[in-house]
């Protein structure tokens, strides 16, 4: 059984129905930047439309993608809606790439061996 098949993922490298919400969550650099904010602390969406040139109804949009995929919970403060960081659901992510792991490390030893003859051909 491949790591991948363990990790609950079918053998065609897409990620289980449920996670695909997840990582198209996740694939836009808005929705990542929102997260990054959203781990400092929670914050309302008039917080979150100061960083972005975006209009506060485009941060809304991707809120309520965050708030589909289970990355974002949201509680209501008198008028405002206040958000917060469902790290948790990022483990799907994290177990996903993980599977690449053993290719990334592979090239950087390589890297770091090439570097060492090039450094050692230099000092000779």
């Amino acid at each position: 059984m491949t790591r991948a098949h363990s990790l609950g993922m079918p053998l065609d490298g897409q990620p289980p129905r449920g996670a695909r919400r997840i990582f198209f969550a996740v694939s836009d650099p808005t929705r990542r930047g929102i997260l990054d904010l959203l781990l400092v602390s929670e914050c309302s969406v008039s917080d979150l439309v100061r960083p972005f040139r975006i209009s506060q109804p485009a941060i809304s949009q991707h809120l309520r993608i965050l708030r589909e995929a289970g990355l974002v919970r949201v509680r209501r403060q008198g008028r405002e809606r206040r958000y917060r960081l469902r790290g948790e659901q990022l483990r799907t992510v994290y177990d996903w790439v993980g599977h690449y792991e053993r290719f990334w490390t592979e090239k950087l030893h390589a890297l770091g061996a090439c570097l060492d003859a090039d450094a050692a051909g230099e000092t000779e």
